[in-house]
């Protein structure tokens, strides 16, 4: 593959990171806002992070917050372009709309899309409502939001399970009765050269009556494909990743009364791919080492189809927040619902042929076109409500209880017509219906797995202001209960029909300090606990097992809950015009919960490992020197690792070998940033100039990946003329990758900008995550990133 020089990197990225240091290093001392800070853009900022207003100074921990111009700045439509603009936190992209997310370097590894159980391990909140979802944690658009802010560190007190490494929430701009405005932008751009995508934004907010006021927002954005698929007979189809994103938000605001405020909203979204952003290497039908049909080498951006996949997810919210000051304290409600239909259709045929391989079928049964339909329907509703202290005292206090419940029905469905005809013929008359267990036929693996899931927790905090120092204690109890009945057919199946059930319950604490060093610095320390949910293993398929896999992998059904403390350090403020942000931290795991591939099961399962630790720094710093620049940096520097042996059968499980790194987060990420802006007439036109350099260093997809790498993957199966013996080699440790974003605007006193830009200058064809296939003996490859992206951008202010 064609990749920049890492030399080339360093000399690019080393000139501008001097560059900036330097600058920030002679940056003149600046005029003090009232809150202590040199600029009113950094300090001045009020974030929520601890279900009260606080400016970015007043939070006792390590946060992060993107502002809506910050957003617009970088380009970002993604929380995985926003990612590499934070320290610490990291997005592993799996394809539209599943992107994985942690921070600090907590990680369970690839969680794909058939294991339903799974919990997140970053909590995902819209406003106040409750949206996350392990993988499939909705892709919101970022259009009209007051900022994005990211909370480090485990925050279960007041976020409840799934925040164990942190929490990312989307805080939207709110209806505002005091006037109107609106936002309108459009967008075009090219991907690869080749694929035309863009956008069209709406955002309106007015007053409807004394009151009351009106948001409402639409956007539609198509994607530009940049992945080419071969198929049967030498054909290939271009650009096969296009998709969109359509929806929109209406929030009405209600004050009654001056101290009552009630927001009900309703969210609408579909995000829709019609392919996966996946390169491969190897695929069954698609390789060099075939005789009887013709080899192929598969080439850079490129895949082999014998069906079109798709992706779709189809997510309505609806929620209400109220709230009332009743003199000395203020009462919250935060009541949500959540309606989801997620489609997974991806081409199977070379996962099924690989068994059809195995089991001794014909070349024409091997051929036979597979579509693997991984759907879910998901229903979720949540209350919280909280009472916090409201006075001007030295105490502030939070309390507050939630309950949520949870009906998520997963269904899979490998459609394959014909086969069941092959079957009888190879394995005898009836053995496909014998096998259906009540599922349709001629689909040779089928599984019904419905969900109940609810939790209830109560929790509090409170804070003593000594003067100089604060001091912060809290706790959250929760008390969680899973049930679920798993039901399988076909020939690839057990004919499971099981029912389990999960319990589970315990407290979460944590304590903070913040010492104000001086009016402009301030210094945290914490202690806190964070928690993620158990739960049970799918059965092992065993009929695609080889032996081997079927002794190593058979024994670990049901998994318990993951644990850790997190201790940290950290100063913020502003000094001699620079604002700053840095901490130390290092999180002691137990029981991490760490997904693995089962081998040839074509199955996926979860471990508890003993002891593991992530340690490390982070820091984020901005400045403007003189008028009209703004300079940033952030980055991470991240040791995260195992300090337990997983074993069976006297072997080492899945790579999970004490001192091994954990799976999907780099060891090194930093991102530096230029803007200059200038007028450039006196009737109030300025021009604008941005450069960002971005680097991710080098991960690995599973903990598994580490070992025996560079690895040579042998896929057994003789087919085509190939003996099934002739090895693949691939270096699965996924490389550091560099992008280079560039934009051009001009900015009218009408409200009026137009923005050039490019993105991913030097085309980086970023591997993102290893793509396997009944592991590698169907199919090999990497998800990849967008590559260079020309575009313009209009947007209009009323």
């Amino acid at each position: 593959m064609t990749r920049l020089p890492y030399v080339r990197f360093q000399a690019r990225f080393l000139f501008a990171a001097s560059a900036l240091a330097l600058t920030l290093a002679a940056a003149p001392a600046r005029a003090q806002t009232e809150t202590g800070g040199t600029s009113a853009d950094e300090q001045e900022i009020i974030v929520t992070a601890t279900k009260r207003a606080q400016t970015l100074l007043e939070v006792p921990f390590s946060i992060n917050a993107q502002t809506e111009e910050d957003i617009q700045r970088s380009g970002a439509t993604t929380i995985e372009d926003l990612s590499r603009n934070v320290a610490g936190l990291a997005v592993q992209n799996l394809g539209p709309g599943q992107s994985q997310v942690s921070v600090r370097g907590v990680s369970a590894g690839q969680i794909v899309r058939d294991q339903p159980g799974v919990k997140e391990q970053v909590g995902v909140y819209l406003d106040e409502s409750v949206i996350s979802l392990s993988l499939f944690t909705p892709d919101l658009d970022l259009f009209d939001l007051n900022r994005v802010e990211t909370l480090r560190g485990p925050q279960g007190t007041l976020f409840g399970s799934g925040s164990v490494g942190g929490t990312i929430r989307y805080i939207t701009n709110q209806p505002d009765p005091s006037a109107f405005e609106a936002l309108a932008e459009a967008n075009a751009n090219l991907v690869d050269g080749d694929s035309l995508g863009g956008h069209i934004k709406v955002a309106v907010n007015g007053p409807l009556a004394s009151g009351v006021a009106a948001r409402a927002v639409f956007y539609h954005t198509r994607y530009g494909g940049f992945v080419n698929a071969r198929r049967e007979g030498a054909g290939v189809d271009e650009d096969v990743n296009t998709g969109f994103r359509t929806g929109g938000r209406l929030a009405l605001l209600f004050e009654p009364a001056p101290d009552i405020r009630i927001t009900p909203r309703l969210v609408y979204q579909v995000t829709q791919a019609n392919g996966y952003n996946r390169e491969e290497v190897y695929n069954l039908f698609a390789n060099p080492f075939t005789t009887s049909r013709p080899p192929v080498q598969l080439r850079e951006r490129e895949q082999h189809l014998l069906l079109s996949e798709k992706f779709r997810d189809q997510t309505f919210i609806a929620d209400l927040t109220a709230s009332a000051d009743l003199g000395a304290v203020t009462l919250t409600t935060v009541t949500s619902y959540i309606d989801r239909h997620i489609l997974a259709s991806r081409d199977a045929s070379a996962l099924t042929g690989s068994v059809s391989v195995d089991l001794g079928f014909p070349t024409a049964a091997v051929l036979l076109p597979s579509n693997l339909r991984d759907s879910t329907d998901l229903e979720q509703f949540s209350q919280e409500v909280r009472l916090s202290s409201d006075g001007d005292g030295p105490l502030n206090w939070l309390i507050g209880a939630f309950y949520s419940n949870v009906d998520r029905f997963y269904h899979q469905r490998l459609p394959t017509p014909g086969y069941d005809a092959f079957t009888d013929a190879t394995l005898g008359a009836g053995t496909s219906a014998a096998v259906a267990n009540g599922f349709p036929a001629d689909s040779p693996y089928n599984s019904d797995l419905p969900y109940d899931i609810e939790q209830k927790a109560v929790f509090g905090e409170a804070t003593y202001d000594f003067g100089r120092f604060e001091l912060t204690a809290g706790g959250r109890y929760y008390d969680f209960k899973e049930q679920r009945r798993f039901t399988s057919g076909g020939l690839f199946s057990n004919g499971d029909d099981r029912t389990d059930e999960t319990r589970s319950d315990g407290f979460s604490p944590r304590v903070l300090l913040s010492v104000e060093a001086t009016d402009d610095i301030r210094i945290n320390l914490q202690a806190s606990k964070g928690f993620r949910l158990g739960g049970v293993n799918d059965p092992l398929n065993i009929p695609l097992c080889t032996p081997e896999d079927a002794a190593t992998f058979g024994s670990f059904q049901s998994y318990g809950d993951e644990t850790l403390w997190n201790y940290e350090g950290g100063i913020k403020g502003a000094l001699g015009g620079i604002n700053f942000n840095a901490a130390a931290f290092y999180t002691d795991i137990k029981n991490l919960q760490v997904t693995l591939d089962a081998g040839s099961c074509s199955s996926r399962i979860v471990f508890n490992v003993p002891k593991a630790h992530t340690m490390g720094v982070e820091f984020e710093m901005s400045a403007s020197p003189f008028e009209g620049l703004d300079l940033s940096i952030a980055g991470s520097v991240l040791e995260a690792q195992f300090d337990s042996t997983v074993t069976s059968g006297g072997g080492v499980v899945g790579g999970i070998r004490e001192d091994n790194r954990l799976p999907s987060v780099p060891k090194f990420q930093i991102a530096a940033s230029a803007t200059y802006s200038t007028p450039i007439d006196t009737s109030g036109t300025r021009a604008t100039f941005s450069a960002s350099v971005q680097h991710v260093g080098n991960r690995y997809t599973q903990p598994s990946d580490q070992e025996n790498n560079p690895r040579t993957f042998v896929s057994g199966l003789p087919f085509g003329g190939a003996t099934g013996n002739e090895g693949t080699v691939i270096n699965l440790q996924l490389p550091s990758y560099e992008l280079v974003n560039l934009s051009a605007g001009l900015e009218w006193g009408s409200g009026l900008e137009v923005i050039a830009y490019v993105n991913n200058l030097f085309d980086e064809n970023a591997l993102l995550s290893f793509d396997r296939e009944r592991g590698g003996r169907a199919r090999l490859g990497f998800n990849i990133g967008q590559p260079r992206t020309y575009g313009v951008t209009l947007r209009q202010r009323f």
